[in-house]
């Protein structure tokens, strides 16, 4: 049966359009509350959400649906998403829910949950609820009517918890560090995590007004880092997106380091520390570089779908505990339940002193093949494996590249657009098949 309202990461779109509607939300509210009352006589439900103005819409919203239902509500204000999972857990409650549109612009927002466990919900669980959502509601009596109440030191409680996720020994004294936060919602923790631990912190991007959320900030926009980084002479800078669970590093010489770099900077410190590490999780788009440098290190990469939904299915599958995504997007599952951006600058952090290495001398066995992604339109979408000049295209080029690069055709799940890629040792080689496959696209 197919979602009609979450996609791969909960429910988002543009504010004031179906579905971030204020009535939806109060519905959804509704068809979650009676979903947890399945299980449960007196759930309670943890929000937290992001620094978009639209989330005080939402929230009230939602709220308001849940106690229709007969659930009780917990609020954080604006706190990161792997805080609100972390909270969900630690304080026993039956489910978290996080108002957020991540990395997109002020204009965008959603919603996501977590179990009682921290962890992404199934499929199941999301199908229950769109399934209640076109039920008539059952408004409870008013005796039966949820509570709502603030969460004191919410992000006191995640900030300790961060820093519980390295060693007690760890001091970052003498690292000066520039900390973006998107205007999001770790502007308000990320630079006391650091800060505690013995860092020199410089923050930027961490004045949020309800519309400047990622703008020109962030994980997405890193060149404020870069040069915010280079004028204050920093050894280090870390972005996050939005809502913190995405982290790209930039070192003092403005090198900028991506998600599939810094999960080979994890798994190098893990070998290091004498851990078993029998294999990672990145997906189609990892870099082959990274792939080849990890087998060499007898590292096994396995490569799950776009998503970090979908890396952290593999991993669970697998019985690993490492798994990220090129755009920053990491999992260290015997740290976090989900990826955490503050966590994973944690994890390199510690790397770097415990090696007594730069995290680019780290990477000395690491260069990252050029990629070329040509977006072809087309008139309609249909299977690209049914158009033969593309398939036999696509086979040339890849038996061309074998062993130096790859080929990568999907379709988008949003418009009809074939996304092609070709990664190879040489940036002219993986430009010239990129256009000859995308030419063999077209009708």
């Amino acid at each position: 049966m197919a979602r009609q309202y979450f996609g791969t990461d909960g429910i988002r779109g543009a504010v004031g359009q179906a579905p971030i509607t204020p009535d939806f939300m109060l519905r959804l509210g509704h068809a979650v509350g009676r979903v947890l009352r399945r299980q449960s006589a007196r759930p309670t439900v943890l929000i937290g959400k992001d620094t978009r103005i639209s989330g005080y819409m939402i929230e009230s919203s939602l709220e308001a649906g849940l106690a229709s239902a007969g659930v009780d509500t917990l609020l954080t204000g604006p706190l990161p998403t792997p805080g609100v999972a972390y909270l969900t857990r630690a304080l026993r409650l039956d489910l978290g829910a996080v108002i957020s549109a991540s990395h997109n612009p002020y204009q965008d927002n959603g919603i996501k949950f977590f179990s009682a466990k921290g962890e992404k919900l199934p499929d199941e669980w999301e199908l229950a609820v769109e399934a209640a959502l076109n039920e008539p509601p059952q408004w409870v009596d008013a005796a039966s009517l949820g509570k709502a109440r603030r969460v004191n030191d919410a992000s006191g409680r995640y900030i300790e918890f961060c820093k519980s996720t390295v060693s007690k020994d760890l001091s970052l004294r003498g690292l000066k560090i520039v900390v973006d936060a998107a205007h999001g919602a770790a502007y308000h923790v990320a630079p006391d995590v650091f800060h505690e631990l013995g860092a020199q912190v410089i923050s930027i991007g961490c004045k949020p007004d309800g519309i400047n959320i990622n703008a020109g900030f962030g994980a997405t926009s890193p060149q404020a880092l870069v040069r915010a980084v280079a004028e204050h002479q920093a050894d280090y800078g870390v972005a996050l997106d939005g809502d913190a669970d995405r982290l790209q590093l930039v070192d003092r010489s403005g090198r900028l380091f991506n998600g599939d770099e810094i999960l080979y900077a994890m798994v190098v410190d893990r070998l290091a520390q004498g851990q078993a590490v029998p294999g990672a999780v990145g997906t189609l788009m990892t870099n082959m570089a990274v792939e080849l440098a990890l087998k060499a290190r007898g590292v096994e990469l396995v490569r799950a779908k776009v998503g970090d939904r979908y890396v952290l299915e593999e991993l669970a599958a697998r019985g690993w505990l490492l798994g990220g995504e090129g755009s920053g997007h990491l999992l260290a599952l015997d740290k976090h339940t989900t990826g955490d951006g503050i966590i994973s600058a944690l994890q390199v952090l510690q790397a770097v002193r415990r090696s007594g290495q730069s995290v680019g001398e780290m990477l000395a066995d690491v260069t990252l093949f050029p990629q070329t992604l040509i977006n072809v339109r087309l008139a309609e979408m249909g299977d690209w494996r049914q158009n033969p000049r593309l398939v036999a295209e696509a086979m040339a080029v890849e038996q061309g590249l074998t062993g130096e690069g790859r080929v990568l055709i999907r379709a988008s799940g949003t418009e009809p657009v074939l996304r092609v890629m070709v990664e190879a040792r040489e940036a002219s080689r993986a430009q010239a098949d990129a256009e000859r496959l995308a030419a063999a696209a077209l009708p």
